[in-house]
């Protein structure tokens, strides 16, 4: 019941803000298509294909990271700290892992609405991007994990300033380095290897490989898998010690 209760409370509120959630979620990823994608990618190849069908994986691994971060940090950070309704949840006779379960689900969805919206985006200019389960298990596994860590950073975070300087020090870096825009091959070699540790580097790589190799299966799905369940206990953890 609680958490049908919190999908619900978050269904109303992105029926009540849809246009303006869905022009906010569609903007940045048109300007990177625009400026990467068909500016200075035109006429580019990579790995054989053509650049538009790498980045737009890319794109779509970035916003879906974002969307399902922000989505949820930003929540329970005003819930919080300014309308006082995240103390409502933590008295309620409700399991905190139900309570997380709810926010990270409702976040992981936002994330997949605006990956939607990209492919849907990339239907219509009729690019070559395969779609397939493996692409969309891996699509969901991002949504998941980045709501997750959401949940964690909107409980730790004492106000919006230090929200900011998260998503400045770590989301923002991690959306332009971890082989959204240009293959890791390109980096140097120690950074290449810690950017391989992140959780999107394997969402980019992922969505690339469709599961065409039997490594691209376990791998990356085992670690997006690992950075989820971590991050999920982590914020049950932290919500019962608010409690």
């Amino acid at each position: 019941m609680g958490f049908s209760s919190i999908l619900w409370q978050e269904a109303i509120f992105f029926k009540r803000k849809f246009w303006s959630i869905t022009t906010g979620s569609i903007i940045a990823p048109v300007l990177y298509l625009i400026a990467f994608g068909w500016g200075l990618g035109g006429g580019m190849r990579i790995d054989g294909t053509d650049y538009i069908n790498f980045v737009i994986p890319g794109i779509v691994a970035l916003t879906t990271m974002t969307v399902s971060f922000s989505t949820i940090a930003n929540s329970i950070n005003i819930s919080r700290m300014y309308e006082k309704t995240f103390e409502e949840f933590m008295v309620a006779p409700l399991n905190m892992w139900v309570y997380a379960a709810g926010k990270i689900t409702a976040g992981s969805f936002r994330g997949l609405y605006s990956g939607f919206l990209i492919l849907f985006l990339a239907f219509l200019f009729q690019t070559g991007i395969k779609i397939n389960p493996y692409f969309l298990f891996i699509l969901i596994l991002n949504c998941l994990t980045f709501s997750a860590i959401g949940f964690i950073i909107g409980i730790i975070i004492k106000s919006h300033a230090d929200m900011g300087k998260f998503t400045s020090f770590i989301i923002t870096p991690m959306a332009f380095l971890c082989g959204t825009f240009f293959p890791l091959e390109k980096m140097p070699f120690i950074l290449k290897n810690i950017i391989w540790l992140l959780p999107l580097t394997h969402t980019s790589l992922g969505l690339r490989s469709s599961g065409e190799d039997f490594y691209s299966m376990l791998i990356h799905p085992g670690i997006l898998l690992l950075y989820f369940i971590v991050a999920s206990a982590a914020g049950v953890r932290l919500c019962k010690k608010a409690e």
